[in-house]
């Protein structure tokens, strides 16, 4: 689901993300998913948080936008307290996002607000953050249950709340109403570290971003693909930043242009062969 920009486009065309991530409390969470959309390949990024990481993104990526505007996809959640600990400022950015009526990646601290969600979304729980999504339906999951079958408990989550649902962990399982799932089990084990599942969202972000016009046209079967997609970059990124040792966030995100130009060069090769 790579999307190179041909000649004719421009950074509108190769789509404009918006990010509603981060808050006073957990700031590095705006910064990674940005830097992560960049890195896989999108348009133009408007960056809509609070002062302190839209100084820290600024800072690392002088390029974004501040501020709402047109977008073809959000990214909302990542590094927001849930919501005892939210801000009427957390809220206004979630807010803002949610309504925007472009399809969503939701994450972390937006999941509790799935019930005003109207456009195509996916969301991007780990296994407790899914206990607690589902703890508000009437097809909730314990822990233990997710982590026996952890395929199963994405697909009753993406029956049960109306997206589709990549559940992180080891293998990332895929989900959709109706639809048949997807497994994906590329990565290292040094993933498993802070700001990883930011650098994801922000992944997918972009993806969603550049293919709006699929995701309009085929809804959830797109949705799944790109965020098969978006889970295999992030496991080849943290395979080539590792090289076998440990990684930080930031290490899996620089690693991406590089796997992005060899997926691309490798679908060229078989193309022409």
């Amino acid at each position: 689901m790579l999307r190179a920009p041909a000649r004719g486009d421009d950074k509108y065309s190769r789509g404009v993300l918006g990010v509603a991530t981060g808050s006073e409390a957990f700031p590095g969470a705006a910064v990674l998913g940005v830097e992560a959309a960049v890195r896989t390949g999108v348009g133009m990024v408007r960056y809509y948080g609070p002062p302190t990481p839209t100084g820290l993104v600024l800072h690392r990526r002088p390029e974004v936008v501040t501020g709402t505007g047109r977008v073809q996809a959000w990214l909302v959640g990542s590094g927001i307290p849930g919501a005892i600990e939210r801000t009427m400022d957390d809220n206004t950015h979630i807010g803002a996002a949610l309504m925007a009526g472009v399809p969503l990646v939701i994450d972390a601290g937006a999941l509790d607000r799935l019930q005003t969600v109207t456009s195509p979304a996916v969301i991007t729980p780990h296994y407790r953050e899914l206990e607690r999504t589902l703890e508000r339906t009437s097809a909730p999951l314990s822990l233990e249950e997710i982590q026996t079958d952890a395929a199963a408990a994405a697909a009753r989550a993406a029956e049960a709340l109306g997206v589709t649902v990549l559940l992180k962990g080891a293998t990332t399982h895929i989900a959709l109403p109706g639809g048949e799932p997807i497994s994906v089990s590329l990565g290292t084990t040094w993933l498993a570290t802070a700001g990883s599942g930011d650098v994801l969202g922000g992944i997918l972000g972009a993806l969603l971003a550049s293919h709006a016009a699929d995701i309009s046209e085929r809804g959830h079967a797109a949705l799944a693909e790109l965020a098969a997609t978006a889970a295999a970059l992030h496991g080849l990124a943290g395979v080539k930043a590792s090289g076998g040792g440990p990684i930080a966030a930031l290490d899996i995100a620089r690693a991406l242009p590089g796997v992005v130009a060899a997926l691309l060069q490798m679908r060229e090769g078989e193309a022409s062969g």
